[in-house]
């Protein structure tokens, strides 16, 4: 039996323009006393930046900046800066996002020293088309289908010269809070799977290796949707948590119902030296959207966990909800690891 508790709201939109339409998807991390929040903040043009807050306590907020701590000055990013995650390796901050220039959904990096000077590390999934992607993943043998939606999507509404020049969306980007070994290990997602991916530097992230790595990517799915609740597809959520019995992973899941998509949040714990080895996962949501705040908003009926930390005996998870504010609950961490351990996939 899990006990969750939902405390409910921590951050909603402002009358500041950079977050006036919605506040979002949180990075989350404890330095010290302080557990910061780098969350994605929209305007009402749904222009997306980083706004930062501290909290005193996990439920409760102690600073918040009026101004965003991180906007768009790349041409990747221009119409937004999108859904942060955050993690800490050998004393570097690393940021994982997802770019947006108005045409391509991307994921690149942040890195930081302290949290106030942010270096910019450019794309870090793959830059190649669909059309591309399509000829790397045609040597995959027994790949679901669904890998070639947008592709038959692009060639049925947009003129062929669009097709040539749309790059693979790849978002969801989140690396693991330690090397694997001794490599880093990032997991991102091409639709409609988790998948994981190793190396050992952020150079070796070429057009060449991603090229390589797309024609077997039937090798580096790490996670595929399975029950009711993740049956249309899934992503990725919070950064994995090192646990004694795996790493904890809290994922999203969407079910295609007929209200339209529903995002709910799932829990799956997987191999401490090979995360491909799934050891066991929930069957049911770990929660869903059913407060009236999760199901009505920008996006209805979503909420997206992206970070998470731990208090004590409890697991605090942050999420967006209905892409309008941010929740938070909390769960027995020993709980859900023992209630994941009986649910065998």
């Amino acid at each position: 039996m899990i006990s969750l508790k939902k405390s409910g709201i921590i951050l909603e939109p402002t009358d500041n323009k950079f977050e006036n339409h919605g506040v979002l998807n949180p990075a989350v991390i404890r330095v010290g006393n302080e557990i910061h929040l780098f969350y994605r903040a929209t305007n009402k043009a749904n222009y997306s930046t980083i706004g930062h807050c501290i909290l005193k306590s996990p439920t409760e907020v102690a600073y918040r900046s009026e101004e965003p701590i991180i906007v768009p000055v790349e041409p990747y990013e221009a119409q937004g800066v999108e859904d942060p995650r955050i993690v800490c390796i050998n004393g570097t901050f690393y940021i994982t996002y997802t770019a947006y220039d108005g045409q391509n959904a991307l994921g690149a990096l942040i890195t930081s020293n302290d949290l106030k000077t942010f270096h910019r590390e450019g794309i870090v999934t793959p830059q190649l088309t669909y059309h591309e992607f399509k000829l790397c993943i045609e040597s995959c043998n027994d790949l679901n289908e669904k890998y070639l939606r947008f592709v038959k999507l692009l060639t049925k509404r947009s003129d062929p010269e669009t097709v040539v020049k749309q790059f693979l969306w790849d978002k969801d980007v989140l690396l693991f809070p330690r090397k694997i070994n001794g490599k880093f290990a990032l997991l991102h997602r091409i639709y409609p799977d988790i998948q994981i991916v190793y190396f050992n530097d952020f150079q070796d992230l070429t057009y060449p290796f991603w090229k390589e790595y797309l024609m077997k990517i039937n090798d580096f799915i790490l996670l595929s949707g399975k029950a009711d609740f993740e049956a249309s597809y899934i992503g990725g959520g919070c950064p994995p948590i090192e646990t004694p019995d795996g790493w904890l992973l809290i994922y999203h899941g969407v079910e295609d119902s007929n209200e339209g998509y529903i995002y709910h949040t799932g829990a799956s714990l997987m191999d401490l030296e090979d995360p491909t080895k799934e050891i066991g996962r929930l069957h049911q949501p770990l929660f869903s959207p059913d407060l009236e705040w999760e199901k009505t908003g920008v996006v209805n009926n979503v909420v997206f966990p992206t970070g998470a930390i731990i208090e004590k005996e409890l697991l605090y998870i942050y999420y967006g909800a209905a892409d309008k504010r941010i929740g938070v609950v909390s769960v027995n961490l020993d709980e859900l690891i023992q209630e994941i351990k009986k649910s065998i996939v």
